[in-house]
């Protein structure tokens, strides 16, 4: 028997099944697998983004250097928060930063697409190194946040750690790991991370 006919043969014994498919424009599609039939594309309403819905809200932020420096998704930015860390400063990555009743704040947004190949050095790091240098000479408290605090915000305070701060990689990625154990940048950002040095950007 060939490898092709083990193949097929194998294929006729597969169960059927169905997955969802979420598309980067957002749509949705059920795709059908069957065994004995050409698979088929049911489509489901379309969502207004193409990336899981986030049922468990992540409302506090990470204080990575103390009472300055903190680190959180797009659910620490609320009125609760300004009042209870006395946040001063707002540097939304990615992601606009939600309305806010307090017009105390200063915030920033930074254009950022969490992709391996979205090249931090060009623009954003320089961008919010100053404006994370701003919160700090006027002895304020800063919170850099994206979508979910995971890839683009962890590596800009990472960055923030290495070019401002003096850090070498590693242990700038450890601090920041040690106060939000979640953080992931995503490979492409690791790869630029691990390429800066003092006084680089």
């Amino acid at each position: 028997m060939s490898l092709l006919q083990q193949l097929q043969t194998k294929r006729k014994a597969l169960k059927a099944t169905t997955t969802t498919v979420t598309t980067e424009s957002g749509k949705r599609f059920i795709v059908a697998n069957a065994t004995t039939s050409t698979p088929i594309q049911q489509q489901l309403q379309a969502q207004s983004y193409g990336f899981v819905v986030d049922t468990k809200p992540d409302t506090t932020p990470a204080c990575i250097l103390a009472d300055f420096l903190y680190l959180g998704s797009q659910d620490a930015v609320n009125s609760e928060n300004i009042s209870a860390y006395k946040l001063t400063h707002i540097l939304s990555v990615g992601i606009e930063t939600p309305l806010l009743d307090s017009d105390k704040v200063v915030r920033h947004f930074l254009p950022c697409l969490d992709l391996p190949e979205t090249l931090l050095s060009a623009h954003v790091i320089p961008a919010a190194n100053k404006f994370i240098k701003s919160a700090e000479l006027a002895r304020g408290r800063v919170l850099v946040h994206c979508n979910a605090g995971v890839s683009r915000a962890a590596s800009i305070v990472i960055a923030y750690l290495i070019l401002v701060r003096g850090m070498r990689y590693d242990a700038a990625y450890t601090l920041v790991k040690s106060k939000r154990e979640c953080i992931q940048p995503n490979v492409g950002f690791i790869k630029q991370l691990k390429q800066l040095k003092l006084n680089d950007v």
